[in-house]
């Protein structure tokens, strides 16, 4: 184990929160147009998402994981549930809420949390998401 000291937990910067709740509102957008338009302004070029069921690199797979998501839940709205921890260590932002997906105003279907790194510009390099609540196949 190391014995370097991390910087304690701080307030997140509003460019974190943009960057979040602009990734946040691509899971909903359902125009392709204005959906790659705000995948450009959350993620890196070679930005990253992975969890339990759905892998995707770079902006065009990543835009097809979003429609297909839309496609197998239509309606439903993805809401982060919680506020934004973020801190930095050697350098990386790193970044973990929790999310719920459901009917606008029913209760959630899947609900989890996504672990991300941003960029020195502060877009999304990767996301790693944990499901919690899933339905059955």
């Amino acid at each position: 184990m190391s014995n370097r000291t991390i910087a304690a937990p701080t307030a997140v910067a509003p460019a974190v929160e943009a960057t979040i709740e602009a990734y946040v509102a691509t899971w909903n957008e359902t125009d392709a147009g204005r959906r790659r338009a705000g995948i450009a302004r959350a993620w890196a070029p070679a930005g990253t998402y992975r969890d339990p069921v759905m892998a995707s690199d770079g902006p065009a797979e990543i835009d097809a994981m979003l429609g297909a998501v839309q496609a197998k839940f239509p309606g439903f709205v993805l809401k982060r549930t919680s506020k934004i921890d973020s801190h930095v260590a050697a350098g990386e932002r790193y970044v973990r809420f929790t999310w719920s997906l459901g009917p606008e105003a029913g209760p959630s279907v899947v609900e989890g949390v996504d672990f991300c790194t941003l960029d020195g510009e502060g877009r999304l390099r990767s996301v790693v998401g944990f499901i919690d609540k899933m339905p059955s196949a």
